[in-house]
């Protein structure tokens, strides 16, 4: 392979913290913004503290043509231009290490907390707000319109259904949403400042209840990252075995998706049949490790469990059983005119609209962009065995319907090739010490999208950082301009065909 560019680096390739650029913040500035004119992305933007008192930044830019990563770093003390008056996608981003470092984004737009937490360095953040006042006025403001027959509509944080905290604050004329407001981080639990110092014996578990639905994602994303930096590959047996799991966290989450979908319509038979569905593929994953959410099975150097002949064929026949059960279910959905009259108008994100704003997984999908990790930054067994990758062009709530359903046809085929033809061999390999002074970021393609966990190391090889970025990050704001423009009674609608996550949102 041609050696790569200073800056340049593939996913799950380690590179010495040493040998990345550190311009001028004028210089990364402009580098992140022309990588962004010329159709890469921000996978990741953060900030770690130097020895010298500031921040150190990093950019992850992603280009989805070339498959390649661009790594951008600079120092900076206390403010910066802003990125996000020219790249809608650094909003939350900046708005992060405003919360996190203290470091002031000049001319940010709309320079809000993305969570109640205090700085991580000690002090204030980039409001004055400290641990001994967290709140300071005018920086929760919502924004509010004036005229007349203009009224607000506020839901949360604290709902009537089991789900984490979240607040949305609508700006309706009638029925009409002219404006979103979505306030999270209600419960921000310090995971990444936790991962500092590790790996030890918490880390794992961190790792597979950072978004409990997304167990093996996240967990699969840390391993390779580990792997990468320990210069350890997993047995050909264990790729196989994770990309199953990986796959059936895809079905389920999918399958339960699509019922919910269809409660929000009140068409019954799908709903009713999805939730039964969904359990299936939540217990064949079971059948692979003896938890329905995969915990137990990931761990660095391969997996935990392997899976004999009696239980590979008794997955086989469940799975020919469970496909035959959802492709009845799903057409049901597809057959009745009065779910697709609802479907087709609503909640519709344009293309040009996601790439903006830096959509993945599904949702940038749905609006006609082929934006798919296991394609353009395959890892492990992705990169012997392909999956096409499903979208659609419409980027209505119909379209990031049909496209979960396109994933389930693909993600059920892809699951029994590996079956019927797993790789002999043992399971796990070793891990050794991690590479001191490296940077490493690995990706990984989540039921909901793209999973980036960036780690660095220090002079022992321990964490010195640890960034996690779930696709929900990016994605919460593609929420709030679906509404626009809509029904606020196709709010549970179109906030369902995203179903994005609060804890994920909220490390």
């Amino acid at each position: 392979m041609k050696a790569a560019a200073p800056n340049a680096l593939h996913n799950g390739e380690p590179v010495q913290l040493g040998d990345i650029p550190v311009p001028t913040i004028t210089d990364f500035r402009e580098r992140v913004l022309q990588a962004c004119e010329g159709g890469s992305r921000i996978a990741a933007l953060f900030g770690q503290p130097a020895a010298d008192g500031n921040t150190r930044l990093f950019a992850v830019m992603a280009s989805d043509v070339k498959g390649q990563l661009a790594l951008w770093s600079a120092m900076v003390p206390d403010h910066y231009p802003a990125l996000t008056p020219s790249c809608a996608q650094a909003q939350g981003f900046e708005r992060e290490l405003a919360e996190q470092w203290g470091v002031h984004p000049d001319g940010h737009p709309w320079l809000k907390p993305v969570r109640y937490h205090h700085s991580y360095r000690e002090g204030h953040d980039a409001w004055g707000r400290s641990a001994k006042s967290p709140i300071q006025p005018g920086v929760t403001d919502f924004f509010a319109m004036g005229g007349d027959e203009v009224h607000e509509v506020a839901v949360g944080p604290v709902h009537a259904g089991i789900i984490e905290p979240g607040h949305f604050r609508f700006q309706c004329h009638g029925e009409q949403v002219y404006h979103l407001e979505i306030a999270l981080g209600y419960q921000h639990r310090g995971v990444e400042r936790a991962l500092v110092g590790g790996p030890n014996k918490r880390t794992i578990p961190f790792m597979e209840t950072l978004a409990g639905d997304t167990t093996v994602g996240h967990t699969l994303a840390y391993c390779e990252a580990v792997e990468a930096l320990a210069g350890v590959d997993a047995p050909a047996r264990a790729q196989a075995l994770r990309a199953i799991a990986l796959e059936l966290e895809r079905l389920a989450n999918h399958t339960g998706d699509l019922g919910a979908l269809a409660d929000d319509v009140g068409y019954l038979p799908t709903a009713s049949y999805c939730g039964r569905i969904r359990g299936d593929f939540l217990n064949l994953t079971a059948l692979l490790c003896g938890n329905r959410f995969g915990r137990g099975l990931i761990r660095p150097g391969g997996a935990l469990f392997d899976l004999e002949p009696a239980r590979q064929s008794q997955m086989v026949e469940r799975l020919a059983q469970a496909r035959q059960d959802v492709t009845s279910a799903v057409e049901l959905l597809w057959n009745s005119s009065s779910v697709r009259s609802r479907f087709e108008n609503a909640g519709p994100v344009s293309r040009e609209t996601a790439l903006e704003l830096g959509l993945v997984g599904l949702a940038a999908r749905a609006s006609g962009i082929e934006r798919d990790v296991r394609a353009q930054f395959p890892s492990g067994l992705y990169r012997f065995a392909q999956i096409p990758v499903s979208s659609y062009h419409s980027g209505t709530v119909f379209a990031r319907a049909y496209v979960r359903w396109m994933e389930i046809q693909r993600s059920l085929a892809f699951i029994s090739d590996q079956l019927q033809a797993l790789p002999h061999g043992p399971v796990r390999a070793e891990i050794g010490p991690l590479a001191p002074q490296h940077l490493v970021v690995s990706l990984t393609e989540g039921w909901r999208g793209e999973i980036c966990h960036v780690a660095t190391t220090d002079a022992t090889g321990r964490f010195a950082h640890y960034k996690v970025v779930d696709p929900s990050f990016h994605n919460w704001m593609g929420l709030t301009l679906a509404l626009r423009n809509q029904q606020i009674s196709d709010f549970p609608l179109c906030n369902k065909s995203f179903n994005l996550s609060y804890c994920g949102h909220d490390l």
